[in-house]
């Protein structure tokens, strides 16, 4: 076994933490929301709040990041802070649901954009051959992935920029009087709805975290992993605020709302039908970039957890490349059984609640690892420390809280994942190496 190269520099890890996040969320989520909540100014709080989120929560995984330099994100956190059954759990929802799960699904959008394209019965079959074709990809060599992720993700950048100066230019309404806050904020903030829709955007902005879990594979981490995860994170959130009012005063609230394909929807209204499925194409080739990150990074936690691992050992092994080609066998295997046994929206709200109990436990417990490993060099420390933290966490529990309340029977799979995880960790004794 050899020890993986370090290609991965700022470019590439700015890119990883970009196309991770601009994926089937900004796509496919806001008809979610406006089944219940159709004020555009709430929308867009929704949103806004989304990107404060992950901003808090991208600063923190830079100082973990930087203070602990190694390959896994959450897995490697949690053990240190917590206890090394904590990790696991993590570790173990990672590698079942963490990027399986949002792999399948972007699959599935994708598939579901090729049909807008081309006259197919099921986007089943353009996922399958999606995810067949990228998981080859990656088998191959590290630096030709990390160059795809910055070629595609500057491609996928242009086309929503263009998408957005169309889109405004030739806005249908009146973008001041059909975005002016009024009274009705403050009564959807109040709706349960609002709550369980800020999990579909918290799912949007999934991905802020992405460089984190392969910072063992960077040149210098300590400086380059906060910069990368604030920076893509940042230039993101600007992007889907902007998109997101882009769709909102291009086409009727009454025919996005409960409709999976709200780009296509706005195009119409753009460029007409025939350029609706030119942008269909170009909204395929950017989910072709999320499904790309996904199998890129969530095998290195797989084989991270199987260096420490004994039960999973069998997943550490890398080829001469580096690359860890049973994880992501693995991963791929997960991926397709979601798509063919997994509806949309429930696998989205699964996989949402569970990120965020994940993500929540890493993030607050950023205060236990500065109190236990006072001594440990940090690189980058949090801005306005405890602020974000605080903002992150309440925010989560909020949410996580609402969630259980108004989606019992997803966030509960969730909880069951989690279960699952304990539950082999107390019958095999997966002992470190």
């Amino acid at each position: 076994m050899r020890s993986a190269p370090h290609p991965i520099g700022f470019s590439s890890a700015t890119a990883l933490v970009m196309s991770n996040m601009i994926g089937t969320g900004i796509f496919t989520s806001l008809g979610f929301q406006l089944v219940e909540i159709q004020h555009c100014a709430s929308i867009l709080l929704l949103w806004i709040i989304g990107a404060i989120i992950a901003l808090c929560g991208a600063l923190t995984y830079g100082e973990l990041g930087a203070a602990i330099p190694r390959s896994g994100g959450e897995y490697v956190y949690l053990a240190k802070i917590y206890h090394p059954v904590l990790g696991f759990l993590s570790g173990f929802t990672s590698m079942t649901i963490g990027f399986a799960a949002p792999a399948a699904i972007s699959s599935i959008a994708f598939g579901t954009y090729c049909m807008r394209i081309i006259n197919l019965p099921s986007p089943t079959l353009p996922a399958v051959f999606l995810l067949c074709c990228l998981t080859i990809l990656h088998c191959f060599h590290n630096r030709m992935s990390a160059s795809l992720q910055i070629v595609v993700t500057a491609v996928n950048v242009c086309f929503m920029m263009f998408f957005i100066v169309a889109g405004l230019l030739g806005a249908r309404l009146t973008p001041l009087d059909f975005c002016m806050p009024d009274a009705t904020i403050l009564k959807d903030i109040m709706n349960p709805a609002f709550a369980v829709s800020l999990v579909y955007v918290t799912y949007a902005y999934t991905g802020w975290n992405a460089a984190a879990y392969i910072s063992g594979e960077m040149r210098n981490p300590q400086k380059l992993l906060p910069r990368s995860l604030t920076s893509g994170t940042m230039i993101v959130a600007a992007l889907y605020l902007v998109l997101n009012y882009t769709f909102l005063v291009t086409a009727p609230v009454s025919e996005l709302a409960g409709q999976l394909e709200v780009a296509f929807i706005a195009a119409r209204y753009i460029f007409g039908p025939v350029g609706a499925k030119i942008t269909a194409s170009m909204i395929a080739m950017l989910l072709v970039a999320s499904v790309s990150s996904l199998v890129f990074i969530g095998p290195r936690i797989t084989a991270e957890i199987g260096k420490d691992i004994r039960l999973l050992s069998f997943f550490s092994c890398v080829s001469r490349t580096g690359i860890p080609v049973r994880a992501i066998v693995l991963q791929f295997i997960i991926s397709i059984i979601m798509i063919v046994t997994t509806t949309f929206e429930q696998a989205l709200t699964y996989v949402g609640f569970t990120l965020n109990l994940c993500s929540l436990l890493t993030v607050g417990g950023v205060v236990l690892f500065r109190a236990r490993y006072p001594h440990i060099p940090r690189p980058f420390t949090i801005p306005l420390y405890p602020i974000p933290v605080i903002l992150f966490c309440g925010f989560m529990l909020w949410n996580l809280v609402y969630l259980l309340l108004e989606r019992p029977a997803e966030s509960l799979a969730g909880l069951a994942t989690v279960g699952i995880a304990c539950l082999i960790y107390v019958l095999f004794n997966p002992n470190k190496k």
